[in-house]
């Protein structure tokens, strides 16, 4: 048996607890371009604590800036008022006592103190030797003390360290060991590290010192911040260090997402972290930090839990042969089957029956050839959009549609709000409105709202999203392809429209969203 499946047995049977500590709101906003507002930081500290549950989170660096000290301020304020001060914890530097009283200065009870884990950084850009950083490191830690203040330690450049300068590592942990350390704290700093490495480090590291608590940060630059991270727990790490989304310097972190659920999928370790809330966190961060998910990111991008391939949604619908462990249940989202020139007829009829509707398999067929068509010329075919595409390609004999377009003008003026005059026909009888706005589309649904308050007496859904792309594969004077996301209740609807004028696009968007919410409540 090989020494990797030894251990991963070995594992299985132990079961160990692992500790998560978040640093999005310190090492994740080092991510080019990313800056937290105070409140944006205690809004996400508040998430990380009380909804995802992550074991520690780490805020800031001390001394940075006065918006700093008032999110660090505010951060710990709450986390005292909620019983969790303990788990908050601010990077500071072996500077005597600035750094110290920085931090208890905002409240705060734990202290990550950065020293250097390599002899080239010690010398290089400290220019000191290893003995007067060691004297510096532990009179940080005795004021500290005095302050009531928890020490963690950083060893910056670790790796590096344990690559070139092991003695001068160990120099460095003997002479600290004693003196009060919660965690030390292993970095790999650049991301240099394949999982192979991190064994043989850790393994030295535990034989050294057992039952002293090290925690591992890992950088992705070689793609290996995960992979590094599971390495380090099989090897005996207490504790892992992620961000969301995998925020950080230059290639960023281990993604808290995609390490939770490999520590307990494939090792089975046991963690705190809510998973049902993974997905939430993960667009709070998104958009605050403004650094997009991509699409196909492991548990939290937009298409992970998409089929595109017919073949699949004709598996899951046999017996879940194309599901995992991954279910999207789990993390507070759903399954979805794409609809393009890949689908086949099992993709269709998966949305068909989310939709309530039932074909036989003759109209089955040829809403599929359309669809196919569709991705042909690369359009984006919806779930909202199949009740059109059924009424058009088998000619339904229903009356048209509920809610139409009869007439609209918008204008615009320099120095003057646009204005939108509309008359629309609503279940045979016609109505106007008219409203001014911020653009002219904004002042077009304006004008609808008022329609439906006024005339109706009913709630417009409300816009959750507006996006406006050229359909892939077009030209800059090819068609605009609109697509709006809806919340009507606690509901959401997304709906496309395609025209070359923008705000006609979005128009058709709306009403397509207007005679799905119509439809709906006539059945």
């Amino acid at each position: 048996m090989g020494t990797a499946q030894q251990m991963n047995n070995s594992y299985r049977r132990i079961q160990p607890f692992v500790e998560i500590m978040d640093s999005t709101l310190r090492d994740g906003e080092q991510t080019s371009g990313v800056s937290f507002l105070p409140h944006e930081k205690l809004v996400i500290a508040r998430k990380l604590l009380k909804d995802v549950n992550v074991d520690r989170i780490e805020v800031a660096s001390a001394r940075v800036s006065d918006g700093e000290k008032d999110a660090v301020s505010m951060i710990c304020r709450y986390a005292r008022q909620v019983g969790m001060l303990e788990r908050v914890e601010v990077l500071g530097f072996v500077d005597g006592c600035l750094s110290v009283d920085w931090i208890d200065g905002c409240g705060g009870k734990v202290i990550n103190l950065l020293a250097k884990g390599s002899l080239r950084h010690c010398t290089g850009q400290l220019h000191k030797t290893p003995q007067e950083h060691i004297d510096d490191i532990l009179r940080t830690i005795e004021y500290a003390e005095k302050k009531g203040i928890t020490v963690n330690l950083y060893l910056e450049d670790w790796s590096n360290g344990m690559k070139d300068s092991p003695e001068y590592v160990y120099a460095m942990v003997d002479a600290l060991a004693h003196c009060g350390i919660r965690r030390f704290m292993l970095p790999d700093t650049l991301g240099i590290m394949n999982p192979l490495q991190v064994i043989e480090y850790f393994r030295k590291m535990q034989k050294r010192y057992p039952g002293t608590h090290f925690d591992f940060h890992a950088h992705n630059d070689y793609d290996l911040a995960v992979s590094n991270s599971l390495a380090a727990v099989l090897s005996g790490a207490k504790g892992i260090h992620v961000t969301v989304n995998g925020l950080g310097e230059r290639c960023g972190n281990a993604p808290l997402s995609s390490v939770q659920v490999i520590l307990k999928d494939q090792f089975h370790a046991k963690t705190n972290i809510n998973e049902s809330e993974l997905n939430a966190i993960s667009r709070l961060v998104e958009g605050y930090s403004g650094i997009a998910v991509a699409p196909n990111q492991p548990i939290v991008g937009e298409n992970v839990f998409t089929q595109v391939a017919g073949v699949h949604a004709d598996g899951d619908n046999k017996d879940n042969l194309y599901c995992n462990d991954l279910m999207p249940e789990r993390f507070g989202r759903k399954r979805e089957y794409a609809l393009g020139k890949t689908s086949g007829n099992a993709n269709i009829a998966r949305n068909l029956q989310e939709l309530g509707l039932e074909l036989t398999p003759e109209q089955t067929k040829k809403i599929t050839q359309r669809i196919t068509e569709l991705g042909d010329r690369k359009e984006i075919v919806t779930q909202e959009d199949l009740p059109f595409i059924v009424s058009d390609v088998l000619k339904h004999t229903a009356p048209e549609d509920k809610v139409r377009l009869v007439s609209y003008m918008v204008s615009s003026a320099y120095g003057l709000k646009p204005l939108a005059s509309v008359k629309v026909c609503i279940n045979g009888n016609e109505y106007e409105g008219f409203s001014t706005g911020d653009g002219q589309y904004d002042a077009f649904v304006k004008a609808l709202r008022k329609i439906y308050r006024d005339s109706l007496g009913r709630t417009f859904p409300t816009l959750a999203n507006y996006a406006v792309t050229i359909p892939p594969g077009g030209r800059t004077d090819a068609l605009v392809q609109t697509v709006i996301t809806w919340r009507n209740g606690d509901k959401m609807l997304r709906t496309r429209g395609l025209d070359a004028d923008q705000t006609e696009a979005a128009i058709k968007a709306t009403f397509k969203m207007l005679n799905i919410i119509e439809e709906g409540n006539k059945q």
